[in-house]
C-alpha cells in the first residue's frame, strides 16, 4: 500500500464526506413530507457510503432461513435497529411498496438494488474490475489473505515506523466499508458495491469517478 494508494483513498474519504453533507442538506429541503424511499436511501447516504452497507449487512443478517426475503415484523425491526430516523408510518409504506406480490414478504435483494444509488454500466463495470483484482482468490469476499496477494504495505509510512504491523495496517483498509455496520473483516461483492455506489453519488462526471477508481486500484 503506497503512499499513492493512501492519498487515493483520502480522495475517495473527501467525496464520501461531501455526498453525506450534501445528502444531509437534500434531507432538510425534502422535509417529512417526501418520497419515503427516497428519505430512507438520503438517510442512509447521510451516514456516509457505509451508510447503505450498514443497512444491507443488517438485513442480510436477519435472514435467518436463508430466503434473501423479510416478513413484515423482520423488515420494520431491521430499519428500526438502524436507527433510522424513519416513522413508522413510513416503515409501512416502504413495505409495502416492496412487497410486490402481496405475500407479506420483501425481496432483499431487490430492495437494495432500488434504494442503492443508480449506477449506469460504466461505473458498475470499473467498479466490478476493481473487485476482482482485490479478489485474488475468486471467492466473492475481500479479506486480509486477499489483500496480502495485492498490496504491499513496507512503504507505508506507520509500518517502516514500526508503529503498526501489516495485518494492522489491512485491517484498516478493510474498515473502510465497515463503519457502522457489523465488522467481520470481510467484504462481499454486494457490500462493495454499495460503498461505492455512495461515493459514486457524490461524482457527477464518469471519467472523473473512473479515474478515482483506477487510482486506488491501480488498474
Amino acid at each position: 500500500m503506497s503512499y499513492r494508494m493512501q492519498r487515493s483513498q483520502s480522495t475517495t474519504s473527501r467525496k464520501e464526506t461531501e455526498m453525506a453533507d450534501q445528502s444531509t442538506r437534500d434531507l432538510q429541503a425534502m422535509g417529512v413530507s417526501g418520497d419515503p424511499v427516497e428519505r430512507l436511501r438520503l438517510l442512509c447516504l447521510s451516514r456516509g457510503a457505509t451508510g447503505l452497507l450498514g443497512l444491507g449487512r443488517l438485513l442480510r443478517n436477519m435472514d435467518d432461513d436463508g430466503s434473501k426475503s423479510l416478513n413484515r415484523e423482520e423488515f420494520l425491526k431491521g430499519l428500526k435497529d438502524m436507527g433510522l430516523d424513519v416513522t413508522d408510518y413510513e416503515a409501512e409504506e416502504i413495505f409495502e411498496k416492496f412487497d410486490t406480490d402481496g405475500n407479506g414478504n420483501v425481496n432483499i435483494d431487490e430492495f437494495l438494488n432500488h434504494i442503492r444509488p443508480p449506477l449506469n454500466d460504466a461505473r458498475k463495470g470499473i467498479i466490478d474490475e476493481a473487485f476482482k483484482k482485490v479478489d485474488k482468490n475468486g471467492d466473492g469476499v475481500i479479506s486480509i489473505e486477499d489483500l496480502k496477494n495485492v498490496y504491499n504495505v513496507k512503504a507505508h509510512t506507520l509500518y517502516i515506523s514500526g508503529e503498526e504491523s501489516e495485518d494492522k495496517i489491512l485491517t484498516r483498509f478493510l474498515e473502510n466499508f465497515e463503519k457502522g455496520a457489523t465488522k467481520d473483516g470481510q467484504v462481499t461483492h454486494e457490500e462493495f458495491l454499495n460503498y461505492y455506489a455512495g461515493i459514486s453519488a457524490s461524482i457527477d462526471n464518469d471519467c472523473y469517478f473512473n479515474l478515482v477508481m483506477r487510482q486506488a486500484y491501480k488498474l
